[in-house]
């Protein structure tokens, strides 16, 4: 049907119907631009989910991250708390209780931390085991206080190739006194 035939079809109806057909249509179109309002809308607001939920995703990676980095200073906190002001690395490293052929411990200086006290010290042993050099290392750095190896120096003995050569740069960091 083409447009002619419309308009002659739609001339020979009575004005009453087609009064109806124009009110039809417009309350049609009107459903139309309705829908048409809710859809973008709801568009709007599924694209505003969607951001919400990307932000709630970070926001929860970033909250594992906050418990993880507030557990490792909890950690380092009570290790502080348990240093007591008379603490040395040579006291600790006795009290690890591995010993090679020859210890000697040497104090060196620390560094500067602000609002600590880093109390350094060089660790020389002789004919230790691979295995008690690790065990060293590893209560050194996950005992009860916060020590760190600052450097380790390894050698294979030359004289018996299953023992090592340890040296070591310790500090044991202590909050500073409370007049500092």
């Amino acid at each position: 049907m083409n447009r002619e035939e419309m308009i002659t079809l739609m001339q020979g109806l009575d004005q009453r119907t087609r009064q109806r057909i124009g009110i039809a249509i417009a309350v049609v179109l009107a459903i139309i631009v309705l829908l048409s309002a809710a859809n973008s809308r709801i568009s709007a607001l599924e694209k505003k989910r969607a951001a919400r939920e990307a932000d709630i995703a970070e926001m929860m990676r970033l909250k594992l991250r906050y418990q993880e980095a507030n557990q490792g200073a909890q950690r380092l906190a009570n290790r502080l708390m348990a240093t007591k002001p008379d603490d040395s690395p040579a006291k600790i490293v006795e009290e690890i209780g591995i010993k090679g052929r020859a210890s000697q411990i040497k104090s060196v200086k620390g560094d500067d931390i602000p609002g600590y006290v880093e109390d350094a010290a060089e660790l020389r042993m002789e004919g230790l085991s691979a295995n008690e050099a690790v065990n060293l290392i590893y209560r050194l750095e996950k005992g009860a206080r916060p020590v760190t190896v600052k450097k380790a120096l390894i050698k294979q003995r030359f004289d018996d190739p299953s023992k090592l050569d340890v040296a070591l740069t310790i500090a044991l960091i202590k909050p500073a006194p409370a007049g500092k």
